[in-house]
């Protein structure tokens, strides 16, 4: 028989552990909070930056959790609230702050056309979380549509365009950003990556070199980068619906 006094060092000890990837997902809920702030106060590029942490923060707590073991049904449906605030409300407020403002209607329907777009995808990944291929993701994923909205909005603060000559570009970004959080087309997830797998050196090289090109222009080649994937999907289903329609038919 186990005395009660025996095992509450276990049960602390099992409740710390389930902390850290919660405690994780609540800096990335913190970070999103802040660029809301930030967004409403006309601090953009504050706010910008803190929509990347908290994709950074939010790409953390899902591995952690991973290797620590403390996974949860909590934990996901935090994260879900979380991505919401930092990946829907804050981006499609930052835009609206930054450009909308002086577009009347048509400026928070855009915005709320982004913010829609991130519920209805949150909702659908974690409907369909047991039945997915997991090396896709159904739609673009609500993180590398924030960082679409985002990158734009740092680059051209960075080059001294105002939201108001940039406002028509904006409007279109954010829809299509909107739009294809919903779409049916599929992005590459990496999950299939193995990080343990051995790889030639050059691959080290390359990924130091990297990193060097992000830390020269942060803003330019994170916009860039993330748009580019934002547009691999369409490029991949271009190709697959191509090789359909040239296949010959029996």
């Amino acid at each position: 028989m186990i005395d009660l006094d025996d095992r509450k060092p276990m049960n602390l000890r099992r409740r710390s552990i389930y902390l850290l990837p919660n405690l994780l997902t609540t800096a990335a809920l913190f970070a999103g909070f802040y660029a809301i702030v930030q967004a409403m106060n006309s601090k953009f590029e504050f706010a910008a930056v803190a929509i990347f942490i908290a994709m950074v923060l939010d790409g953390l707590d899902g591995r952690v959790a991973r290797l620590t073991r403390t996974q949860s049904e909590f934990g996901a449906e935090y994260d879900s609230l979380s991505d919401m605030v930092s990946f829907g409300v804050a981006p499609s407020l930052l835009m609206y702050e930054w450009a909308f403002k002086d577009l009347g209607k048509l400026g928070w329907f855009a915005a709320f056309i982004y913010c829609a777009g991130t519920a209805l995808r949150l909702a659908r990944f974690n409907a369909n979380i047991e039945t997915i291929d997991k090396r896709f993701f159904q739609g673009l994923p609500s993180p590398a549509a924030a960082a679409v909205i985002a990158g734009f909005v740092w680059v051209m603060l960075d080059n001294h365009f105002s939201g108001q000559e940039m406002r028509w570009y904006a409007v279109i970004l954010t829809v299509f950003a909107g739009l294809s959080m919903v779409s049916n087309v599929r992005f590459y997830s990496f999950k299939d990556f193995n990080m343990r797998k051995s790889v030639p050196f050059i691959v080290i090289i390359l990924v130091a070199l990297f990193f060097i090109l992000i830390s020269s222009y942060p803003p330019g080649v994170l916009f860039l980068l993330f748009l580019c994937y934002a547009l691999s999907g369409y490029v991949l289903w271009l190709l697959g619906f191509r090789k359909k329609t040239s296949s010959p038919t029996t």
